[in-house]
């Protein structure tokens, strides 16, 4: 050999070892992407969420991980804004080639993401998006939460048997698929049981001012109000109806629960109630022991969203394990066969549509604080 081909191919073998170790590099790891409102209007919803799918996330790789390899989490910040979910997924799916997607609280940002893991094959778990709509954008979509008709029926139900009251008012984010969809299902049960919607009011996500569709309300002589919204809305809904003397009883869904909905609403929020889908007072095994794992990690008690993006975890390693594979068909055929799954919101079994069906909750704002009221089964 020439001392002039020996720095050549000294360069060769040295690139050759740097690409090696780069592809070991980049197959050493399971990487899952995370899209979440981590700022921004929902971000304690997104805040939540990570929390608890970074604890599964944590556990699993303390356990050894998944089918030899640790699970390494992509989060990315939608700020809570439209059209920015659609990016990140495009990303994780294109550069980042993620096994499977997480993601997302708000029904409206996973119906962006939805189509795309769908056209791409890559199995997407939404952790808390409530609407139908989601998982009918295809057979990659899945989820750990009830969905709206459901949560609509049960509120309905809470209205006659709970509340007894016969003729409601319903407070409306005509903006916000969530919103509509639970509108919808609960006008549908309540009006089934004998119950009357007197007047149905509509506003637009991050309006401030509710004083008007109030008194409209108020005017109609209900017995109720219905407000299928999120927390922020819903804190200054019940603040200005106590405003205006309107004194009936208020109640909402899911998308209240969050600390701030007390901060914003104060004590004009005592006495409300919404439905959700876990409370930590839960006497289960399963949940007094993630509730005590959730406080070493954050120092906090656990909610919903935590649970349910500790579970959105848990059921996607439980479905790779049994595929054996990350191989997409394949997991994603072991996801549509989640049977019996023992989460901490609950034991999941999949639908035909990838739908879970499981209990929900019913709680009551008590001295500032979320109390358990009742469980209301299917």
């Amino acid at each position: 050999m020439t001392q002039s081909r020996r720095p050549i191919l000294l360069l060769a073998f040295a690139a050759a070892a740097f690409l090696l170790a780069s592809c070991a590099k980049q197959t050493d790891t399971l990487k899952i992407g995370e899209f979440a409102s981590m700022t921004g209007k929902e971000a304690t919803y997104g805040q939540a969420s990570h929390k608890g799918t970074l604890l599964a996330i944590e556990e699993v790789n303390a356990a050894g991980g998944v089918l030899g390899k640790k699970l390494e989490l992509l989060t990315e910040d939608n700020q809570s804004k439209a059209g920015e979910s659609a990016t990140i997924v495009k990303k994780f799916i294109s550069r980042d080639k993620v096994v499977a997607v997480l993601g997302e609280v708000a029904s409206s940002r996973s119906l962006e993401a939805a189509p795309i893991c769908q056209a791409a094959a890559i199995p997407m778990i939404t952790p808390s998006s409530t609407s139908p709509e989601v998982t009918a954008k295809g057979d990659y979509i899945f989820r750990v939460c009830f969905i709206d008709p459901f949560q609509g029926t049960v509120m309905a139900k809470f209205a006659k048997n709970t509340l007894k009251v016969r003729r409601v008012g319903l407070l409306t984010s005509a903006s916000s698929a969530y919103s509509v969809g639970l509108a919808k299902y609960f006008k549908e049960r309540f009006a089934a049981d004998g119950g009357v919607v007197a007047l149905e009011q509509k506003f637009s996500e991050g309006d401030k001012d509710f004083r008007a569709q109030l008194t409209a309300i108020k005017a109609a002589k209900v017995e109720g109000v219905f407000v299928p919204g999120y927390y922020a809305e819903a804190a200054l809904v019940c603040k200005q109806a106590q405003d205006l003397g309107l004194t009936v009883p208020i109640f909402g869904a899911d998308g209240w629960e969050s600390p701030e909905l007390v901060e914003i609403g104060g004590k004009a929020v005592e006495g409300t109630f919404f439905a959700t889908h876990y409370s930590p007072e839960n006497s289960d095994p399963v949940v007094a022991k993630f509730n005590t794992r959730f406080r070493q990690r954050w120092g906090d008690v656990s909610d919903t969203l935590t649970g349910l993006g500790y579970d959105s975890v848990m059921m996607l390693v439980d479905a790779l394990k049994r595929a054996n594979t990350t191989e997409p068909a394949k997991l994603r055929d072991a996801l549509a066969m989640t049977k019996n799954f023992p989460g901490v919101t609950g034991t999941i079994t999949l639908d035909e549509q990838r739908n879970p069906t499981k209990p929900a909750v019913v709680l009551t704002v008590k001295n500032g604080k979320f109390i358990f009221v009742e469980s209301i089964a299917p």
